[in-house]
């Protein structure tokens, strides 16, 4: 994800100091909902919310939560796998089943369609938009990372991961940020590449869901708490919250809110004391 108004590092550091000292437990207070059957979702940095219907239809919601756009071509490609809303003006969807990725406007109208089968990429379980307006995937048939442009054409390939690492590592999550690429695999955790795909960093981080990168931050969670991690400090920051995540598909934080989907819909918190 791109860089957000508040990071979690602003959230979790300045706020935890001034206003719960020495206390691990952050609140939150409910500010608003969108009722229904979401199935995913993902933020911008304008405050715009992108929610996926569970028949796969993409609603954008203004920060006043009012709908302005609607993406409905839901039958040709199936399961929408992965959104990527970094760029508000560029909007990214995957399916992963038909290795497709749809590049959508601002007012999700679609701009361009990329087959990643035509370009012999068939094993791609995640992508990321890059700095440069191109999209970061990871190939996990020959096992490395590539850029390529809208058109499918190949920017950059890196090294084959296999023989980097003595395990296979197959990430379920890149972000693009802050001139790093940060991948994370539930079982294995962080590894950190420069924009030439040399390995900087690597943190043994594992089972942490819905994770973000802000401000050179890893931020993730499960079912209790929250981790924050601060290269090159190999410590982890763990915090209790006040809200019940047992029973969250995901959570994510963007504009100093904190965004919970359950099965119910959309709740969105406010840190107390702000």
């Amino acid at each position: 994800m791109g860089k957000l108004k508040y990071s979690w590092l602003f959230v979790f550091c300045f706020c935890f100091t001034s206003v719960f000292a020495n206390d691990t437990t952050i609140n939150f207070s409910l500010q608003k909902s969108i009722k229904g059957n979401f199935i995913n979702f993902t933020l911008d940095n304008l405050g715009n919310i992108f929610l996926v219907t569970d028949n796969n239809q993409l609603k954008k919601y203004d920060a006043n939560l009012n709908v302005v756009s609607v993406f409905n071509d839901v039958k040709q490609y199936g399961n929408i796998s992965f959104i990527d809303a970094s760029n508000p003006l560029k909007i990214l969807i995957f399916y992963k089943d038909f290795s497709t990725i749809l590049v959508l406007d601002r007012f999700l109208s679609r701009r361009n369609t990329i087959d990643l089968r035509s370009l012999n990429i068939v094993e791609v379980k995640t992508i990321a938009q890059s700095y440069d307006n191109n999209i970061w995937l990871f190939d996990e048939l020959d096992a490395s990372i590539k850029k390529i442009d809208d058109y499918g054409k190949l920017v950059i390939k890196t090294t084959d991961f296999r023989l980097l690492f003595d395990d296979a590592y197959n990430p379920s999550t890149m972000i693009d940020s802050n001139g790093m690429l940060y991948l994370y695999n539930e079982e294995k955790g962080w590894l950190v590449f420069d924009y030439y795909g040399a390995l900087k960093s690597k943190f043994n981080t594992e089972n942490w869901k819905d994770v973000q990168v802000n401000n050179k931050t890893l931020v993730g969670r499960n079912s209790n708490h929250f981790y924050l991690l601060q290269p090159p400090l190999p410590n982890i920051n763990v915090y209790t919250t006040n809200i019940d995540l047992i029973n969250a598909t995901k959570v994510l934080q963007g504009n100093d809110l904190l965004y919970v989907l359950t099965k119910e819909g959309l709740s969105i918190y406010q840190l107390q004391g702000k």
